[in-house]
């Protein structure tokens, strides 16, 4: 299915080679609608499935950027939406089988680190999988990646600094910290929080971690940006929605597309 789906998109992009992949997170969609040049929706794509959550168009969409072709995704599957774990991560795969070298993920998070607010942008430096999965389970593709991958480190040092190098020249601050990944959908219990705090996560999220193990399986190289949509619970008082995340994304989406876009630039 891997090459049936890689050959029906070839033919829909011609010659362009896509050198970085981008998983747009809740509300962030905006940077592919501002440079989209082709674009396939998922129902299009034999093996893919379809977004279902607001916020997320649910189409790859192909364009440059700053002289690098770029795929995008306006939107990713989510564990919580009842996709197999294989599923919601078989777009990175698909990237790879494309030529992508380096995977930009993005999301929307809940920030437990009590010094961070709504709309802060924050680079993951490492990541907690609290999903109660692995999406290397199973036979093992070794055109891809090794049975036994190294995840010492996941998101790339070099490209942290080259973020936070960007983020001060562009004018946009960066907190950082270490991203954990739980189901969802319900959103986290305060206790369930301070559990985060107590292992050293500093935003909690439904995605990302899975996408990230496979791409450092298929050796790319992995950047991590969470947008810090509301403070999780616990750590403000105000009840938590979807609306608030979708909110809080829109009120950073600037600064996001102002860094992300340096960013291709200097890669």
């Amino acid at each position: 299915m891997l090459e049936k789906t890689v050959e029906y998109i070839k033919q829909k992009i011609g010659n362009f080679k896509p050198q970085i992949g981008i998983v747009l997170g809740s509300g962030l969609g905006e940077l592919a609608d501002e440079y989209c040049q082709i674009s396939i929706n998922y129902a299009e794509i034999p093996g893919f499935e379809v977004s279902t959550v607001k916020g997320h168009k649910g189409r790859l969409v192909f364009a440059e950027i700053n002289g690098k072709d770029v795929v995008m995704m306006q939107g990713r599957f989510h564990y919580y939406e009842g996709h197999s774990i294989q599923k919601v991560v078989y777009p990175i795969k698909v990237f790879k089988k494309l030529g992508v070298e380096t995977v930009i993920l993005t999301n929307a998070a809940g920030g437990v680190n009590a010094s961070f607010n709504p709309s802060d942008l924050m680079i993951i430096t490492d990541h907690i999988n609290f999903m109660g999965t692995n999406p290397l389970i199973g036979e093992n593709d070794d055109s891809l990646g090794t049975r036994f991958p190294d995840m010492s480190e996941v998101y790339s040092v070099d490209y942290v600094e080259l973020v936070k190098k960007v983020g001060r020249e562009v004018g946009v601050d960066l907190q950082e910290g270490v991203y954990m990944a739980l189901t969802g959908p319900s959103y986290e219990t305060p206790a369930e929080v301070q559990m985060a705090r107590i292992l050293g996560a500093d935003a909690v999220g439904m995605s990302t971690v899975p996408e990230a193990t496979v791409a450092v399986w298929a050796g790319m190289k992995v950047i991590g940006i969470s947008c810090i949509c509301n403070s999780a619970a616990g750590v403000s008082t105000v009840g938590l929605s979807h609306e608030e995340v979708i909110k809080a994304a829109n009120t950073a989406k600037d600064k996001f597309k102002t860094l992300v876009k340096e960013v291709i630039k200097k890669l």
